[in-house]
């Protein structure tokens, strides 16, 4: 069995946490049993490692987030990333034809996918383990995973079956409904209805079929040339709601999908997350702050407070998932990012009527980590450690550096840097086009560098 984990989109409905570098699951508000704070991709991850499918499983997800995921779960876990950001039907598509092409695996091969944001059991991926059997067994085109719903949800989109007449573990799906009203999910729940989690199976020989009767290359290359001319569909819409023979396997255990803060509150475990105060005359009331400032919360009930350098948001919870539509015509560049070596925040951008811009950041490097050995044509920089030590390069020369050190980096000079210890220092950005695809890269690896560059 071969797991593909879809990690995509955009999201802004956890916002202003959430924006287009990081999406929910990249969120660290979930505690661990260490009392340490994790984010959903790190649950999901640790989880698939305690039932042994983290070897089976691949990520799916775009370009933009393979810097955060290196550093949340590590640069070992098996990426692939989507030329173009698509629906999910492109998506899986391409999983599959990677897993056909490139990987070689048996056309016989079950395929599961799933979401990467899933709160779950670990009860829930033995679950996952059982539809191979439950494809072979019904012989059926597809096996989904389906919930047994806790109470007439408006939210999530229902499996409808067709009555059980015998002792198998899974039903037939009569058809689906998308999202209904709480007077017809009661009725759908007497009908043994069960919440639609994301989640199916197919044999690796069913969608590279289905791939070439709809004209879609099955040559991994080939499809990556083509694949911005794809349709943005979801895999629902393209394959669910075609196929006839589905079967659905039941899943009585706990499952949440944590795509609004009410949702996400529910699993925190501490009301309060950063500087601040919640006080005792606030009811089911949330704080989350990612500023150095404190926040004080007085007086709420059922609220969320969320703060971080993007915005703040002040909302009661039951409203608070149209935050989404709200914030959508607000383009900010994202003001923190996390990355492969470390993060980054933006603490100030301003620009002139000339065009020339000035951009500050803070920039924290993980201990052994390193940027890569780069150069930009459009802005010159100014560093100044302030945390910790480490080793620099600048055009061709390594040097130590601690904090109190002030580099300067003019224009179209090659730099780089290793964290020998945690390191952070404060970048000053200035030019006439302050982008993150000003950048030239040279080496990625820091023996790369050392192999090419000398000490002084």
């Amino acid at each position: 069995m071969k797991l593909i984990l879809l990690s995509g989109g955009s999201g802004k409905r956890l916002w202003p946490l959430s924006n287009d570098a990081r999406s929910k699951q990249f969120l660290r508000l979930l505690q661990n049993e260490q009392g340490d704070m994790e984010s959903m991709i790190q649950r999901i991850w640790k989880q698939l490692g305690a039932v042994h499918l983290q070897e089976d499983s691949i990520i799916s997800t775009s370009s933009t987030q393979v810097d955060i995921i290196q550093n949340q779960i590590g640069c070992d876990v098996e990426l692939l990333v989507e030329p173009h950001r698509r629906d999910t039907f492109p998506a899986i598509a391409l999983a599959a034809v990677y897993l056909y092409s490139m990987k070689e695996i048996s056309m016989n091969e079950v395929c599961v996918v799933m979401p990467v944001d899933a709160y779950v059991d670990d009860a829930f991926f033995e679950k996952l383990k059982q539809l191979e059997h439950v494809l072979g067994d019904s012989e059926a085109q597809l096996a989904l995973v389906g919930v047994k719903p806790t109470y007439p949800s408006e939210k999530y989109g229902y499996i409808v079956p067709h009555p059980r007449h015998d002792s198998m573990p899974y039903y037939q799906v009569n058809h689906f409904t998308e999202k209904p009203s709480k007077d017809v999910a009661e009725k759908l729940i007497e009908q043994q209805a069960l919440w639609n989690c994301g989640v199916f199976a197919f044999r690796l020989e069913t969608m590279i079929t289905s791939l070439i009767d709809k004209g879609i290359p099955i040559h991994f290359e080939e499809l990556l040339r083509q694949y911005h001319g794809l349709s943005s569909i979801s895999f629902d819409y393209e394959v669910v709601e075609k196929t006839s023979r589905i079967a659905v396997l039941p899943y009585e255990g706990s499952w949440s999908d944590l795509g609004t803060w009410n949702t996400l509150t529910n699993q925190m475990k501490e009301r309060q997350v950063g500087k601040g105060l919640v006080d005792e005359t606030c009811r089911s009331t949330h704080l989350v702050n990612e500023l150095d400032i404190p926040v004080v919360v007085m007086g709420l009930s059922n609220a969320i407070v969320a703060a971080s350098p993007d915005g703040i948001l002040i909302a009661e919870k039951t409203v608070s998932h149209h935050v989404k539509e709200i914030v959508k015509d607000i383009a900010t560049r994202p003001m923190f990012e996390e990355r492969r070596w470390g993060w980054y925040r933006v603490l100030d951008h301003d620009k002139s009527v000339d065009g020339r811009e000035v951009l500050t950041k803070r920039i924290g490097v993980s201990a052994g980590k390193n940027l890569s050995y780069q150069l930009h044509y459009m802005r010159s920089e100014v560093w100044t450690i302030i945390r910790g030590e480490g080793v620099f390069c600048l055009d061709d020369k390594i040097f130590h550096v601690q904090a109190g050190d002030v580099l300067t980096i003019p224009v179209e000079t090659k730099h780089a840097i290793k964290a020998i210890t945690d390191l952070e220092f404060i970048e000053v950005q200035t030019g006439v086009s302050l982008v993150e695809e000003d950048i030239i890269r040279i080496y990625m690896t820091w023996e790369e560098i050392e192999k090419n560059c000398a000490w002084v």
